[in-house]
């Protein structure tokens, strides 16, 4: 069943909003123009304890110039339902200011049909909640960007590079369409990556150690690499001018993430 605005509205101001890390939040004194990233565990910032594992969050700034900030709002686990019950969403409009942008990432845990806390339906709870983030960025001066979940690493036995989101993405395309809101399509993009690099090829990209065989979430190199996408269609979509961005077709070395103490 759909839930009107109002409904979702309600549920996300009764709860008591969290503290939550960001990388590179703008502090007091002069604001620099930031990209805040609403998202899940793919894009999130990862701790010591975490190591190797990386969210492309953490690489973005790489490819873009010093003087645009982001802020890594970006949560394990979370839904876009879940991220707005939680309060979270609220903390984020509480912190962006006009001619910020708000880049939105969600789907892999409302796919989460056995959890009613972070589940949604692709064609009605899920753009229902997506709206609220377009609607709060808009009415706080701050441009709202939909970005389809980067895919998994999953192949058939011929070495397809397989979908994995089901209606999500094209629930959140025919939202951008409707809503008249920038569109990065990160899951036609990354897919088409998987693709290309192959089945042996993918683990290079992908939290793969010598205990954990984790087709979710990147490593390092494969961070980097999700990261290059988005600030691609960040261009590709003129939210972004070419002066903003940098070294998109350079080489980065792994050896620029870290990972701090939580």
């Amino acid at each position: 069943m759909s839930l009107s605005r109002r409904q979702v509205a309600a549920a996300a101001v009764a709860s008591v909003p969290l503290a939550f890390a960001a990388t590179g939040t703008a502090q007091a004194g002069a604001h620099r123009r930031t990209m805040h990233i609403a998202g899940d565990s793919t894009a999130a910032q990862k701790y010591a304890d975490a190591a190797p594992e990386t969210g492309w969050g953490m690489a973005a700034p790489f490819f873009l110039r010093a003087d645009l900030a982001v802020a890594n709002h970006a949560v394990n686990g979370r839904s876009s339902k879940s991220f707005v019950d939680e309060g979270r969403l609220d903390a984020v409009l509480g912190v962006v200011r006009p001619g910020d942008f708000l880049l939105i990432q969600f789907a892999h845990n409302d796919e989460k049909s056995e959890d009613p806390a972070r589940w949604t339906e692709p064609w009605t709870t899920y753009q229902d909640y997506l709206r609220l983030y377009v609607d709060g960025a808009r009415a706080r001066g701050v441009r709202p960007v939909l970005a389809t979940p980067v895919e998994r690493r999953r192949f058939d036995a011929a070495g397809t590079a397989l979908p994995s989101h089901g209606e999500y993405p094209a629930a959140m395309r025919a939202l951008a369409a409707e809503e008249g809101v920038a569109l990065l399509d990160v899951q036609a993009l990354s897919l088409a990556l998987w693709q290309r690099l192959g089945v042996e090829g993918t683990k290079a990209y992908f939290n793969w150690t010598a205990t954990e065989q984790d087709n979710t979430h990147f490593n390092p190199p494969g961070a980097i690499e999700v990261a290059r996408l988005v600030v691609r269609e960040l261009l590709r979509t003129r939210v972004l001018g070419h002066r903003d961005a940098r070294r998109l077709d350079a080489e980065i070395p792994a050896s620029w993430i870290s990972w701090p103490e939580a």
